[in-house]
């Protein structure tokens, strides 16, 4: 008997690699155990005075989940660095005592690694999560966690997204050996796996002739909701903007009227409450609400997974990645070969 045959979103290269990130997670999780054990011990007897992120797209966008990750349970402050401050206006930070944390997928981004090169001049520790072990910026760093994603033809970055919030979960983890903290990283690539199973192309129909959408979070969900903002505009030629929750009172408000689409996206921790207040106040004014994670919400609502705050926005965006492959078919787009785009930006 002969397989069914595969439906047009399901022969793209997205699709399969967006797939494969629970089997990358886990071959991560194998590669780098005592790695990420040793750097975690190294961060224990040696904190650094402050975390610089660096990385563009959606790098950057994992950057701000260990934002909220690191700055709610190490207490460093963590901040995302410009890389032009080095690669276009040369100037020079102080960063004595810094850990810089560069996340990029090719590491080959002549404005990332000047930044970095930058921030280790000024005696900043350079941690590099890397998919490419061969890279500029690996042999820059002093630290190199490999996000093992594999091959990543796509333009549109999936797997190595995943793969670089996993690593930031487990040096978190291994950093402060809080136990809830080491039982979420434990079953994550089994939990990615059902995440993937997840039906969500519900949310494909209302957005097939959509203009405009926002994308609201906030916490541990606000970078996931920056990605898939990206994602709608780099796959879908959708014009969408993230916005934390507590940000769309102060001006974005104005633009929700009848029939405008806004996707709602929550994790299990202290932001839901007032995140389901701003979705609340989005559907009383005729917004077209798309939630998940936000139970009770008015408008259509995506079914998730239970799991651990932290695990939770790694949860939602395996899911929105089948629903946004699907939605960029419906489109007319393909999302393997946005429009003026390269797999490798290289940005001064």
């Amino acid at each position: 008997m002969s397989a069914p045959a595969l439906r047009p979103e399901e022969t793209t290269r997205m699709f399969a690699e967006a797939a494969e990130a629970a089997t990358a997670v886990r071959a991560q999780m194998q590669a780098n155990g005592a790695t990420l054990r040793q750097i975690g011990e190294r961060l224990r007897r040696r904190p650094p005075s402050v975390i610089l992120t660096c990385g563009r797209g959606s790098s950057d966008n994992a950057a701000t989940y260990a934002k909220y990750l690191f700055e709610t349970r190490t207490g460093v402050l963590t901040a995302s660095a410009a890389p032009s401050i080095s690669s276009v206006y040369a100037a020079q930070p102080r960063a004595e005592g810094a850990l810089c944390l560069a996340i990029s997928q090719s590491g080959k981004s002549p404005d990332l690694l000047a930044s970095v090169e930058a921030a280790r001049r000024a005696g900043a520790q350079v941690l590099a999560l890397v998919n490419d072990e061969r890279s500029p910026l690996a042999a820059l760093a002093d630290e190199v966690v490999p996000l093992c994603a594999g091959p990543e033809l796509s333009v549109a970055a999936t797997k190595s997204f995943i793969t670089a919030l996993a690593a930031v979960l487990q040096i978190a983890a291994c950093w402060t050996e809080a136990p809830d903290l080491l039982d979420a990283v434990a079953d994550l690539p089994e939990r990615l796996s059902a995440a993937w199973a997840l039906d969500w192309s519900a949310a494909a129909e209302p957005l097939k002739d959509a203009r405009d959408l926002y994308v609201v979070g906030r916490g541990l969900g606000f970078g996931i909701a920056q990605e898939m903002a990206l994602k709608f505009k780099e796959t879908c030629g959708l014009h969408a903007e993230a916005f934390s929750s507590a940000e769309v009172r102060h001006g974005p408000m104005a633009l929700v009227e009848p029939g405008f689409p806004v996707l709602a996206v929550g994790q299990d921790d202290e932001t839901l409450p007032g995140l389901k207040a701003v979705v609340s106040d989005l559907a009383g004014r005729g917004g077209a609400v798309i939630a998940a994670g936000v139970d009770g919400a008015t408008g259509l609502t995506l079914r998730t997974l239970r799991a651990h705050p932290a695990v939770q926005p790694l949860l939602v965006i395996q899911s929105f990645y089948r629903m946004v492959n699907l939605l960029s078919t419906l489109r007319g787009h393909d999302p393997d070969r946005p429009p003026h785009l390269a797999k490798v930006t290289e940005t001064v």
